[in-house]
């Protein structure tokens, strides 16, 4: 005996084939041709020796590069990104933060959107900015691969479309991370055979560079140089894999202007709080004149739970430009200063902090609508 579906459900699944049929022959987002600049990448998974704390490993990059190469592109822009892997890993890659309107199978995680790249196989990213503007970062979506595979993401505004603050002299992207001795797939290997807590990494780092509290690493500490009586934008990523971090500049107050790729309301702080994942933009404005010091930029955890973690620093150094005629100054032993960061538990802080975020609240950034009181049903 036959079988036949009711023509509602006959004529709902037609559409749905159709549907599909359509995005087939169309996979680019429809709005794709509406892009402002299409811009290409290529990034060739590779593995390259790099050497931290005394010890040289090898380590899976994009390009050779750690941490990977900066995207940069403007709110509107197509990317399209081809990915050849040349390691042993399957791997994919994930655009943290982007919103994949209508391209969501460009999203990267492994399994859920998109099987993994295999060993000596490609893929192209192809999606385009829609609605944003900001810091976001792109990283490995497999495994722990992440630990050493990520770089930033820079989305400018759309051409003629200024800042909602101050213009900065320069723009820096600086990525907080960590780092192990050991290889990293056979850290979360070991954890998942054994069902415990993986082991902690062995340093933090500031755009790739564990500083001098770490053995080994004085010659590994990232410096930012800048001029007197200038504005710097500074784009912060906490690409580390599950910490939250404090971070702080001595003798410097930093003004936080972004948080995710979402313009918020100006405030100033002496110390970040910056969570796993998670991008914010702040300015930082130099001093008059260039003074005899060097100034340290720390970065250490926050934990509010019993988890192990790394319980350590990560130091870089904001060091002043000095005029090629101040010979006298070149020569003196500059001063040095530190930062006092939080408690490693300062709930207090963490809390105070996060409720300075808050919308931009002006007529091109309004407010979103949203009710003066929410119920959570505890489950």
């Amino acid at each position: 005996m036959g079988f036949s579906l009711p023509s509602s459900i006959a004529f709902s699944m037609a559409i749905f084939f159709a549907v599909c049929a359509f995005l087939c022959m169309f996979p680019e987002p429809a709005f794709a041709k509406h892009a402002r600049f299409t811009r290409h990448y290529k990034f060739n998974i590779k593995l390259q020796n790099v050497t931290r704390l005394c010890q040289t490993k090898s380590i899976v990059t994009v390009n050779g590069q750690f941490p990977g190469p900066r995207i940069i592109a403007r709110e509107g822009d197509r990317l399209v990104i081809k990915v050849v892997n040349h390691v042993q890993h399957n791997l994919t890659l994930h655009w943290h933060g982007v919103r994949q309107m209508r391209s969501g199978w460009a999203d990267g995680p492994a399994y859920i959107t998109q099987c993994p790249i295999q060993t000596g196989q490609s893929y192209v990213y192809n999606f385009t900015i829609t609605g944003q503007r900001g810091t976001l970062f792109w990283h490995a979506h497999i495994s722990w691969l992440r630990a050493t595979v990520y770089g930033p993401i820079v989305i400018l505004p759309k051409r003629h479309v200024p800042y909602p603050f101050p213009q900065p002299f320069k723009e820096v992207p600086i990525i907080f991370g960590e780092w192990w001795k050991a290889d990293t797939e056979t850290v979360i290997s070991q954890a998942l055979q054994t069902g415990l807590g993986p082991n902690v990494s062995d340093a933090y780092t500031i755009n790739g560079l564990p500083g001098p509290l770490y053995n080994c690493s004085a010659k590994d500490t990232y410096k930012l140089k800048v001029k007197p009586r200038r504005t710097y934008l500074l784009r912060l990523i906490n690409a580390a894999l599950n910490d939250e971090l404090f971070f702080s500049i001595s003798n410097h107050t930093l003004t936080v202007v972004e948080a995710d790729a979402v313009y918020v309301k100006p405030f100033k702080t002496q110390t970040v709080l910056i969570t796993p994942g998670q991008t914010t933009n702040v300015l930082l404005r130099t001093k008059s004149k260039s003074p005899n010091a060097k100034f340290v930029m720390a970065a250490r955890p926050y934990v509010s739970g019993p988890a192990a973690f790394d319980n350590s620093t990560t130091t870089g150094l904001l060091e002043y430009e000095v005029a090629s005629s101040s010979t006298n100054n070149k020569n003196k032993k500059k001063q040095l200063f530190t930062p006092v960061l939080p408690k490693l538990n300062d709930t207090l802080f963490s809390m105070n902090y996060h409720k300075k975020i808050l919308s931009l609240a002006n007529p091109k950034f309004p407010a979103a609508n949203v009710p003066k009181t929410v119920h959570i049903q505890l489950l």
